[in-house]
């Protein structure tokens, strides 16, 4: 990477303010210099904004323009204000305050209180939840705890779009809201929430907003103290604001225009928390002296990434689509994007978990690989897959699959179901295990259709979704499996993903993901209703996953894997479709020979599932279980299989495993032999019809199976170590 991405480090000699401007390229160099009037930077992935800006604070101290603790600069994350305060004292500028909005905001507060109001400032309380379950009870609305996290946020998204409790159901409506209740009760509950405040003389988080809003507002003495200190304010990811941190940022400016803001729209990717591009984009309309610079130096990313990036945004429809930024790289040239299909989840997630193996064997840190996805729910199959591959992972933005509240609390019920036996009624008339456990789930919130929309209540659904489909894998792969035999399953699974998080690959959600980076990135699960999600259903709604998906993409240095599966298991029906936003990019899509600038398709993406339904070989039947499937034949049709190859199989397994140190079933599993050994391929695309046998497998163990098939001995000479 070249400099211009990296916190400078200019020597603590330098004397001269120039020094500051070292490594910075022109438009940067522009945004360092340009320190009166209002100043908007439309900075796109990568281009260095944090580098822009820092510098320009420091160059305005260190040449005199500017006094350290006349500038306020605030952004909307505590890790990226830590980053701006560590880079200005870098820079020789530390006393500059770098705040978020709400930190600035309740230092005020606190200073001016006794004079405002008298007295102390009311207790802070840093988790409404309790606050809103109490309100809730009082209005006789029962919440249970994913509704109560729901309604809290729309409470909060009521409060930073400035909406009191009477007008929330009609703003809620104009805004298109999926309320996770009825409007009014919602209405009823915010607005009990809000005296139950008062009663207790106790504050959250927006009302810090709010307050030092209402007593810049009342109090213009005070308005003038503050601004009699901070004369020069610098706003990044401006798209992010709410009106009411806008409206803060008004009264702390007054009639002065001394404002930087940095943000680029195409990033916007919030706004379910009231944040708006609005106030981005209407900079220039406010500000019609303003100057405007675009930092479109891509530092961050291969061309080939960029190309990609660049594609999404090309296809985008509506206001913010007519301010994207055409990025241009300014690194060496990488590898081309990789576009993977699967037949199903469990085979993509060992698809991306191998490829990952390679690159850590390449020389890729761990910790500079990140798998992102649209939901948390979709982890735990990449958890399963990185724990069985030996790749140490970490979770960021949620907590492990086992460890969250609601499958915790599943596997408990199931357990207590599973030593009851015939005695707990909830059982009564269910037979088999997975009806059992769709039965047990049921009390617990699990449904056999998704709730409609977003939030806490879809999330815990799909986690109890994924223990749902767990416990139908589970019993395809061992008939006359019990609940007793599950539970002992699951413990084991949680057991064996406690992975070391330390240079971990990163498992995380694409918002989780904002204003972060790796050298290779996979996106994954992309099809459409996940990408764009189900619940979007407006243009606007849309053009928010598209820009999402442009997020994840710009997360990538190097090297970049989109991947989908076309069934959710193995040997389901292959329904799904690629993403839309990838159509004309991905190859064979339409208009992709033009856009997609020789990105390849990963060979290992063979479209197995669009061979339609899976007939036994012997007798005709339709198969559905997946160790049938595997087989190609029903588990009580006679077996042809040669007894012999299968051993020389076994034994060649047995000394790749030991060559990898790995279990032998991460080579190929019995079943998976077994098929082999009852097909005798005799050529590479016979081989690849077999399932088990994926892209990854059928490059790396190909060439010794089909040997091996053929009566010959593998080139590797695994089979005589063994």
């Amino acid at each position: 990477m070249t400099a211009a991405t990296h916190s400078s480090s200019f020597p603590d000699a330098a004397e001269s303010a120039d020094a500051v401007l070292l490594g910075l390229d022109p438009e940067q160099r522009e945004v360092a210099t340009t320190l009166s009037g209002p100043v908007c930077v439309l900075a796109g992935a990568g281009t260095g904004k944090t580098r822009a800006i820092t510098h320009r604070i420091a160059y305005g101290v260190r040449s005199g323009q500017l006094m350290p603790t006349s500038v306020l600069a605030v952004t909307f994350t505590n890790r990226a204000a830590g980053e701006m305060r560590g880079r200005l004292r870098t820079l020789g500028a530390g006393g500059v305050q770098a705040r978020t909005f709400h930190s600035a905001a309740l230092r005020q507060l606190q200073y001016f209180w006794p004079k405002a109001i008298g007295g102390e400032v009311p207790r802070l309380v840093e988790r409404k939840i309790q606050l809103v379950a109490e309100a809730g009870a009082r209005c006789r609305v029962r919440l249970d705890r994913n509704e109560l996290r729901d309604v809290t946020g729309e409470i909060e998204w009521a409060k930073v779009t400035q909406t009191v409790p009477a007008d929330y159901p009609a703003a809620a409506l104009k805004a298109g809201r999926e309320a996770p209740r009825d409007m009014a009760e919602i209405a009823q509950i915010y607005g009990t929430y809000e005296q139950l405040k008062r009663d207790r003389s106790v504050i959250d988080f927006e009302d810090v907003l709010l307050l030092t809003v209402g007593i810049l507002q009342d109090r213009h003495d005070i308005a003038d103290q503050i601004r009699s200190q901070y004369q020069h304010f610098v706003v990044d990811e401006y798209q992010d604001v709410s009106p009411l941190q806008q409206r803060l940022l008004e009264l702390w400016l007054g009639d002065r225009d001394s404002l930087c803001v940095v943000g680029d729209a195409s990033q916007t990717i919030y706004s379910f928390t009231g944040a708006t591009p609005d106030h981005l984009l209407s900079f220039r309309s406010r500000y019609p002296q303003a100057t405007v610079v675009k930092l479109v130096r891509d530092y961050r990313s291969t061309p080939q990434v960029v190309h990609l990036a660049n594609g999404l945004l090309n296809q985008a429809r509506g206001r913010a689509a007519e301010h994207r930024l055409e990025l241009i790289s300014q690194r060496e040239t990488g590898p081309d994007p990789v576009y993977a299909e699967y037949p199903d989840e469990p085979a993509e997630a060992e698809g991306v978990a191998g490829r990952i193996r390679d690159l850590i064997a390449a020389g890729v840190p761990a910790g500079e690989i990140a798998v992102l996805y649209r939901i948390n729910a979709q982890s735990e199959v990449y958890e399963q897959a990185l724990a069985d591959a030996g790749v140490p992972y970490q979770l960021r933005g949620a907590e492990r699959f086992f460890e969250r509240p609601e499958v915790k609390r599943a596997m408990l019920t199931l357990k207590g179901a599973a030593r009851s036996g015939g005695n707990d009624p909830l059982l009564d008339e269910v037979v088999g295990m997975a009806s059992q456990v769709r039965a047990v789930l049921s009390s617990h919130g699990w449904t056999t259709e998704p709730p409609a929309g977003s939030g806490a209540v879809r999330d815990q659904w799909e986690s109890l979704a994924a223990l749902v489909r767990l416990a139908e894998d589970f019993g395809r792969g061992r008939p006359g499996a019990t609940l007793a035999d599950l539970t002992i399953e699951l413990d084991e699974r949680m057991a064996a993903q406690h992975a070391p998080t330390v240079q971990g690959v990163t498992l995380a959600s694409l918002h989780a993901a904002k204003g972060l980076e790796w050298d290779a990135v996979f996106l994954v699960g992309l099809t459409d209703g996940m990408m764009p999600i189900t619940y979007a259903k407006t243009d606007e709604q849309v053009e928010e996953e598209r820009r999402l998906l442009y997020v994840g993409v710009t997360r990538a240095r190097v090297h970049l894997t989109l991947s989908w599966s076309l069934s959710r298991a193995p040997g389901g029906r292959a329904a799904r479709r690629p993403s839309r936003f990838l159509s004309g990019l991905r190859p064979g899509s339409s208009g992709a020979a033009s856009r997609a600038a020789g990105a390849v398709a990963e060979r290992g993406a063979r479209k197995r599932g669009r061979r339609g339904p899976a007939l036994c070989r012997v007798c005709g039947k339709t198969l559905t279980e997946a160790g049938e499937i595997k087989l190609m034949r029903c588990e009580d049709c006679p077996s042809d299989m040669d007894e012999g190859l299968y051993e020389r199989l076994r034994d060649w397994r047995a000394g790749q495993a030991k060559e990898l140190g790995q279990p032998a079933y991460c080579v190929f599993t019995d079943k998976t032999l077994m098929a082999i050994a009852e097909a005798a391929p005799t050529e590479e695309g016979e081989l690849s019809m077999i399932s088990g046998v994926g892209g990854r497998k059928l490059d790396r163990f190909g060439a010794d199976v089909l040997a091996i098939c053929a009566g010959e001995e593998p080139e590797s000479g695994a089979g005589d170590d063994a």
